[in-house]
C-alpha cells in the first residue's frame, strides 16, 4: 500500500498545480481577499463536528474517558490521517495509543476504535446517499445525472469490502486467528507478541457490536457531526460572496467526502478533494473562481487545524515522557535512600556493642 501513497502524491500535486494555473492565482486570491480575516473562524469551528464524533466514541468506550480528552484525541487522529503519509489507519493506531492513557484495557480501547470505524463507514454511505438525493432534487440536466450515476455506481461497487469486514468480525475469531498466525510467523516469545490477546479482542468486539441501541446512538452522533461539518461549506461560500442553501452545502460536502474516501491512495486527497469541490460547487451555480477559492479555503483550514493538533500531540508526548522519566528516577532513588539510612543505624549498633561488653566485664571484676 505504501507504493500507492508515493504514486498518488505527485499525481495529487500535479492536479492541484493544474487547477491553480487554470483558474488563475490572481483571481482566486482576489476572491479570498473579499472574505478577509473572517475566514479564520472556520478553524476553531471545525472542533464542533469533531465534538459530536468524540461523543460517539465515548459511548463506545462506555464513558471511561472524558469528552474533552477524547475530543483532543479525535483532533490528533484526524490530523494524522489527513496530513501524514499513512494509509488511512495511522490515525486510528495513534488514537488507540492516546486513549490508553486514560483507559488501561487495551482490548476494550481497540474494540471501540474498530467498531467506530465500522460506524463511520456506515455514516459515510448514508451521508453520501443524502448528497445524491439532494443533487437529484436540485439539478435535472443530463450532465448532472451522469455525475450522480457515476458516484452512485462507485459507492455500490465499494460496498462489498466493508460489508465483508463486518461479517468476519461478527462471525468471531478473526483476531485470535491473526494472533495464532503471527505467533507461528514471529514466534510466541517475540517481543511484538507481548500484550496481544486476540481472543479477548474478539470477545470485546462481539459484546460491543451486540448492543444494537448503542450502535445506533453512535451512528446518529456521527451523522450529526457530518451534517454540522457541511455548515463549514455553507459559511465559507457566504463569506466568499456566493451564498448557497443548506441543502446545496450538504450535497457538496457529502459527495466531496465520498470522493476523498474513495481516493484513499492519494495522501490527504491532495488535488482530488479540490477537483470534487470545484465540480460540485459549479453544479449549484457557483462560479469557477469562487468554487476553487472554496476548495483552497477548506484545504487551508485543514492544514492549520491539523498542524495545531499535531503540535499539541508532540507537546503532550514530551510532557508525558519527562514525567515518566522523573518518576522512574525517583523510584530508583528510594531503595538507595533506604539502604543509606540503614548503614548508619548498623554502624551505631556495632559501635555500641563493644562498649556494652566492656561494661559487663568491668562489672564482673568489681
Amino acid at each position: 500500500m505504501k507504493w500507492l501513497q508515493w504514486l498518488g502524491l505527485p499525481v495529487g500535486i500535479a492536479i492541484l498545480i493544474g487547477l491553480v494555473v487554470h483558474n488563475g492565482a490572481h483571481d482566486v486570491l482576489r476572491v479570498i481577499g473579499t472574505a478577509g480575516p473572517m475566514l479564520l473562524w472556520l478553524v476553531p469551528f471545525h472542533a464542533l463536528p469533531l465534538l459530536l464524533d468524540a461523543q460517539a466514541w465515548r459511548l463506545l468506550l462506555d464513558k471511561r474517558a472524558s469528552l474533552s480528552f477524547l475530543l483532543w484525541t479525535a483532533t490528533v487522529r484526524e490530523a494524522v490521517n489527513r496530513l501524514l503519509p499513512v494509509v488511512g489507519v495511522g490515525g486510528e493506531l495513534v488514537g488507540i495509543r492516546l486513549a490508553r492513557w486514560k483507559v488501561r484495557n487495551a482490548s476494550q480501547v481497540t474494540a471501540s476504535v474498530i467498531v467506530e470505524v465500522f460506524v463511520t463507514i456506515a455514516v459515510q454511505y448514508a451521508f453520501s446517499a443524502l448528497g445524491v438525493v439532494l443533487i437529484v432534487a436540485a439539478t435535472g440536466d443530463g450532465g448532472s445525472l451522469r455525475t450522480i450515476v457515476t458516484i452512485s455506481l462507485a459507492l455500490v461497487l465499494s460496498a462489498p469490502l466493508p460489508m465483508l469486514a463486518v461479517f468476519l468480525v461478527r462471525r468471531g475469531g478473526v483476531f485470535h486467528a491473526i494472533e495464532r498466525w503471527a505467533a507461528k510467523l514471529l514466534g510466541a516469545d517475540n517481543p511484538l507478541m507481548l500484550g496481544i490477546d486476540g481472543k479477548q479482542l474478539d470477545a470485546d468486539l462481539d459484546a460491543l457490536m451486540s448492543r444494537t441501541g448503542l450502535m445506533f446512538r453512535a451512528f446518529f452522533w456521527q451523522l450529526g457531526g457530518y451534517m454540522l461539518g457541511a455548515f463549514e461549506t455553507w459559511w465559507a461560500l457566504s463569506l466568499l460572496g456566493h451564498p448557497v442553501t443548506v441543502g446545496d452545502a450538504l450535497a457538496i460536502e457529502a459527495i466531496t467526502q465520498a470522493v476523498r474516501h474513495a481516493a484513499f491512495m492519494v495522501p490527504a486527497g491532495l488535488g482530488v478533494q479540490e477537483v470534487a469541490v470545484v465540480l460540485l460547487a459549479q453544479l449549484f451555480g457557483v462560479s469557477q473562481d469562487v468554487a476553487f477559492s472554496l476548495a483552497l479555503v477548506k484545504r487551508m483550514r485543514e492544514v492549520v487545524f491539523g498542524v495545531l493538533a499535531l503540535l499539541s500531540w508532540q507537546a503532550a508526548e514530551i510532557v508525558r515522557t519527562r514525567r515518566t522519566l522523573r518518576h522512574g528516577a525517583q523510584a530508583a532513588l528510594q531503595p538507595a535512600a533506604q539502604s543509606g539510612d540503614a548503614l548508619p543505624a548498623a554502624a551505631s549498633v556495632s559501635a555500641r556493642a563493644p562498649t556494652s561488653k566492656r561494661d559487663s566485664q568491668h562489672d564482673q571484676v568489681h
